[in-house]
């Protein structure tokens, strides 16, 4: 969350330089866009806990959902291995065949453009979500569910112009069994029960979530679910907005995570950047 997909990619290191000059003279308003911090006890202090009216957490251990989504998972697994378009899950996809599906390095989509993330993973193992059960709408990186995936690959997409601006985390993900099935069910389970807010934790700052909200979900692959955000700046005082939709088809699952360094409500993640890494993925994993 916070600017995420604003980890740099190899193409776009100008205009990264263009967005942070702009963004020192914004820094005060939009400092919890880049990386929230403090530990304020309510909603319109620093947002350090949960925003509910009592203050406290919403109670849930990491087990929370957890069996069900293991038994779905369970359910699902057979199949066989490599088979990406099947409902259930079956093997996963090797790094290269997912590679393949997704956009390459400079490739177009309408006025935004892909790259590869220069900083390594987005949202990955040191993002972590308080109460547990959050988890899942935090990060799906490994450990974020009982279900690890076997490869995974990422790209940001942005206009590369902008300084500040929309920029999106593509990440796919295959699993092996039905993994890609129990990782829907916990984010299903995660987006009800956080539903009035949590906390994300990395190494040096905290995050506030003020609101997780269901909105419309593409009609792609076998599954899908999409989520608002509404997330507390540093100072207590502003909201900002971020979206997350994640597809699964067979064994995989395509995440997108969109948000924008200002206070704007982006509304969705663009469609334009979902619809072609879909096509993309689906013309070449139907061959």
């Amino acid at each position: 969350m916070f600017g995420a997909g604003n980890q740099g990619r190899s193409g776009g290191r100008r205009a990264r330089l263009r967005r942070a000059a702009t963004l020192a003279l914004v820094g005060a308003v939009l400092t919890g866009a880049a990386a929230c911090g403090g530990d304020g006890a309510t909603d319109g202090d620093k947002g350090g806990k949960d925003a509910r009216t009592d203050g406290k957490a919403p109670a849930s251990t990491p087990a929370d959902g957890a069996e069900d989504a293991a038994e779905s998972a369970a359910s699902a697994g057979s199949g066989e291995p490599g088979t990406p378009g099947t409902s259930g899950g079956s093997g996963a996809l090797s790094q290269r065949d997912l590679t393949a599906l997704a956009f390459t390095d400079g490739e177009k989509i309408g006025k935004y453009t892909a790259g590869e993330f220069s900083l390594g993973e987005p949202q990955g193992e040191d993002y972590t979500a308080d109460p547990a059960t959050c988890q899942p709408l935090v990060s799906l990186a490994k450990g974020a569910t009982a279900f690890d995936p076997s490869s995974e690959v990422h790209r940001n997409v942005d206009v590369a112009e902008e300084m500040v601006g929309t920029t999106v985390a593509v990440q796919l993900r295959s699993y092996n069994g039905g993994g890609a099935v129990g990782v829907m069910k916990a984010l299903g389970a995660a987006g009800k029960a956080c539903a009035g807010g949590f906390v994300e934790n990395r190494a040096v700052a905290k995050g506030q979530y003020l609101k997780v909200e269901p909105v419309k979900a593409p009609d792609h692959g076998d599954e899908a679910q999409a989520y608002r955000f509404t997330i507390l700046d540093v100072k207590g005082t502003l909201k900002l907005y971020e979206y997350l939709t994640v597809v699964r088809s067979g064994a995989t699952t395509l995440s997108f995570r969109a948000d924008i360094l200002d206070t704007k409500d982006i509304g969705k993640v663009p469609e334009e950047v979902i619809t072609a890494q879909w096509k993309k993925f689906e013309a070449a994993s139907t061959r």
